[in-house]
Parts: structure tokens; sequence; C-alpha cells
């Protein structure tokens, strides 16, 4: 089995999460969306499972639909059921620290398949991801009900932002494609001038934030923005485009602390924790996003050169 294949089989194990949360957003007869919401679920899950033997075209319909539910407001989260907060505490004070093993399982697992095999990072998340699960359901003694109805719940308070991280990168691609970093380069490249090393890294870094905010994604607004103003302000200057890349990246996830489009940063935690401010997180994060943004220029200003 190739790596496209074994990608493949966790895109499927993907869409039968979200088919999970399809039936059970049918079965909530409380939401007055419940049509709707469960459409939602079953159409991104057939996406995610059997994609691959769907004509662009019938995807390309399918998202509209899904547009279009969204725009009549036929997507809500409605009720979820609730995890027992005495069992939870229960479990949470017999298992005390062992509660992160599967956390750090997943990051340590998922390093040493990326760095160790020929597999890559992607198929070493998907493993490490089913490898962790697995742990998390022996130590926790939790059955298979339960784990079905979290990992329903899970998904279903994501709610529409569930489509965004997909459509965000998709969106980047086509920028990339349709040449918006020629044509950025060549507006910035009319308006400041090349050859100030400390402009051409404010410039950058700040287009990089700014930009992340926009598509929500830093690896989105990176082919973009580097192609449009680090390649030609910062490396061609004489720049080390190693450190450009490398701080570039951190300067985008500035972006992603103060922006509601980065929905698996900024929104899921607003659902998971009940917010009643849907810009609670970001509120807290903008002072800190903001400082961490200066010190990343003033990194790049003296590592890159």
């Amino acid at each position: 089995m190739n790596v496209n294949n074994i990608l493949e089989l966790f895109y499927v194990l993907i869409g039968i999460i979200m088919i999970f949360a399809s039936i059970e957003s049918f079965r909530d007869k409380e939401n007055s969306a419940c049509i709707g919401t469960g459409l939602f679920w079953l159409i991104l899950g057939l996406i995610f499972a059997v994609g691959k033997y769907l004509p662009n075209f019938v995807i390309g319909l399918l998202i509209i639909l899904i547009g279009i539910l969204s725009l009549m407001k036929q997507i809500k989260v409605g009720k979820i059921k609730e995890v027992n907060k005495k069992l939870a505490e229960k479990s949470a004070k017999r298992l005390g620290g062992w509660l992160f093993f599967p956390s750090i399982i997943l990051a340590i697992l998922s390093i040493l398949i990326s760095e160790f095999t020929k597999l890559g990072g992607q198929v070493g998340i998907g493993i490490a991801s089913v490898v962790a699960l697995i742990i998390a359901m022996i130590i926790s003694k939790a059955d298979v009900k339960t784990t079905y109805h979290d990992s329903e719940r899970m998904v279903r308070s994501v709610g529409t932002a569930g489509i965004l991280p997909q459509l965000l990168a998709t969106l980047g691609v086509i920028f990339t494609a349709s040449g918006v970093g020629d044509i950025t380069s060549k507006t910035i490249s009319g308006i400041f001038p090349v050859g100030n090393h400390l402009l051409g890294v404010v410039l950058y870094c700040v287009a990089m934030a700014i930009f992340t905010m926009i598509m929500g994604n830093a690896f989105a607004a990176f082919a973009v923005i580097t192609a449009g103003i680090g390649v030609p302000f910062i490396v061609a200057q004489g720049g080390n485009p190693a450190v450009v890349a490398a701080i570039g990246m951190t300067a985008g996830y500035c972006g992603t602390l103060m922006t509601p489009m980065a929905a698996n940063f900024n929104s899921l935690p607003v659902a998971l924790m009940e917010m009643k401010d849907n810009l609670g997180v970001i509120k807290q994060q903008v002072p800190v996003a903001l400082t961490l943004l200066v010190i990343q220029i003033i990194l790049m200003y003296v590592l890159a050169f």
C-alpha cells in the first residue's frame, strides 16, 4: 500500500466520523434546522469518504449546496449530548497526569514517523491519531458508545467552521495559480523602494500577518506573500532564504491569532467552552500577537542579513 492509499484511508475515517455527526444531527428533533444540519455533515462526510470517486463537477455542486444551506441558516449546532461532569471529574482525578499521555504519544509518534520513515507527516499524524485514540480508550476505560458520542459531539461543536480550512487551503492554491503574488510584488514595488532591508522585512512580516488574517491560514498566505514580497524585497537583497521562510511563517501565525477565519484555533474553543463572546479568544490573543509580530520583525532583520 503506497502513501496515497494510506492517506485515502484516513480521509475515509474522517468522512465516517462526519457521517456519525450527520446521523445525530438528523436525530436531534429539538434543533429547528436538524435536516439542514444533517445534510451538511452528510455531504461533507461523503466528500471526504468517497470524493476520490466523484467527478469534480459533482463535488462542486455539493459544495454549492452546502453554501446554500449556510446562506439559508439551515445549519445549527443544535443540542449536543453533554459530558457527564461527575464522571469526567472522577476520571480526571483517577488518571491525573496520564490524561496528557495520548496527546504526548500523538505528537512524538507523528514526528518519528515523519522523520524516520518514507510515509511523511500527513500519514504520520493519521497513524499517531489512531494510536492515541486507542490508548485514550484503554486508559480511560471508555467503551465504543462513549467514543462514538464524544467524536460526533466534538465534530458537531465545530459547526460550519468544519469546512473552512479546506476552502481556505483551496483559495490559497487558486490565488497562487492566478498570479496574485506577481501582482502584489509589482504593486508594492511601485510604492516602496526596493533595497531598504528594514522596510522589506516590515512589509513582508506585516503582509504575512494581514494576509493570514484574510485567508485564515498561514500556509495559504505563505506562497503568495513570499513570492510577491519575501523574494524580491528580502531574499533578492541578500536575505537568508531559510531564515526568511521560517520567521515569515511565524509572522503569519501572528495573524492566525487575530482572525475568526482561523476557525480551528479561534472559533472551535468558543464552541467547546460555550463562551458567550464569539470573539473572546481573539480579544485575549491580540496583544500577544502584536507583540510577537514586532519580535519576528526584529529577529528577521537581525538574523536574515
